[in-house]
């Protein structure tokens, strides 16, 4: 077990040392010109890109704005894009511009409750402010070997994927606890978490097509399949469809309440963990290695 680690603007104020450190987020494309004046970029312009390694993304729906992780190609290098609806860059490196006050490494899986950025990062549960990117904390999960999907219910509390051996998902509590919450069957190297509209936990497999729903007390209440397994990201709608990304075979899977699984765009490249921009009814979903996003507009 161990308890949450809070960093504080106000604790940076009593430490010299920490003050060298103080955090700052990065500030949208744009330019000095010449009369040192700083200038946004034109309406006119568009910039597509600013992506490595692309793992997940999820929606800031105050902001209309799509944050994208970025896996770092050493350690603490990793940062997180901030990308207009139509895919063109908003802010390159906004967690990230500086290495100042802030560590992340590796982060892959990503959520935003109640104003909150959760992104976890090899065997840490990570913290931001997501009007500001400040960093809130952290929570180091115990035999963590990488974890990957994340999932937070109203309360806070978290639910983290770790794919690779032990295959299992974790449980943070808002304090800071952690817990084994599921190990083993039915999880095949599990991957993409959500929580759904009655606050149960859905576990997708890269190991297989299950997609899999846990109520809080860990209990297996519902199975269901997705067109093919390798299965990455899952998106939960306000009426229960389930849209399943498969990392491996490139397609996403719709699952309507009480129906078989339907594919609605396929031969996408290392679909990964994917979220849904509830303002353009929209799935975005981040390529990988790719480095790119693909958009695919619902009906």
């Amino acid at each position: 077990m161990k308890r949450l680690m809070l960093t504080s603007l106000i604790g940076l104020a009593f430490s010299a040392n920490l003050q060298a450190q103080t955090f700052t987020a990065g500030d949208p494309l744009g330019t000095i010109n010449e009369a040192g004046v700083a200038t946004p970029i034109s309406s006119n312009v568009k910039v597509f890109g600013s992506f490595r390694t692309a793992e997940s993304c999820t929606f800031d729906s105050e902001r209309n704005l799509i944050l994208a992780m970025n896996n770092g190609v050493q350690d603490n290098d990793g940062y997180v894009s901030l990308i207009n609806p139509d895919g063109s860059v908003h802010t390159s490196k906004w967690i990230g511009a500086t290495r100042d006050g802030l560590e992340l490494n590796r982060p892959l899986g990503s959520a935003i409750n109640n104003g909150t950025l959760y992104a976890v990062d090899v065997d840490q549960v990570r913290m931001f402010d997501l009007a500001s990117g400040q960093p809130m904390g952290s929570v180091t999960v115990p035999e963590a070997t990488g974890l990957n999907g994340v999932g937070v219910t109203a309360d806070g509390t978290v639910y983290a994927s770790n794919t690779r051996a032990v295959e299992r998902i974790y449980k943070v509590t808002p304090d800071g606890e952690t817990s084994v919450f599921a190990q083993g069957a039915p999880l095949a190297a599990p991957n993409g978490v959500a929580i759904d509209n009655d606050g149960n936990i859905v576990v997708v497999n890269i190991g297989d097509n299950a997609v899999i729903t846990y109520n809080p007390a860990g209990e297996v209440i519902k199975t269901e399949h997705a067109a093919e397994g390798g299965n990455d990201g899952v998106v939960i709608m306000a009426d229960g469809t389930k849209y399943v990304s498969s990392v491996r075979f490139g397609s996403v899977s719709r699952i309507r309440p009480g129906q078989t699984a339907e594919v609605i765009a396929s031969g996408i490249p290392s679909a990964a963990s994917m979220c849904y921009d509830s303002v353009q009814n929209q799935l975005v979903i981040p390529m990988n290695s790719n480095n790119a996003l693909a958009f695919i507009p619902l009906d």
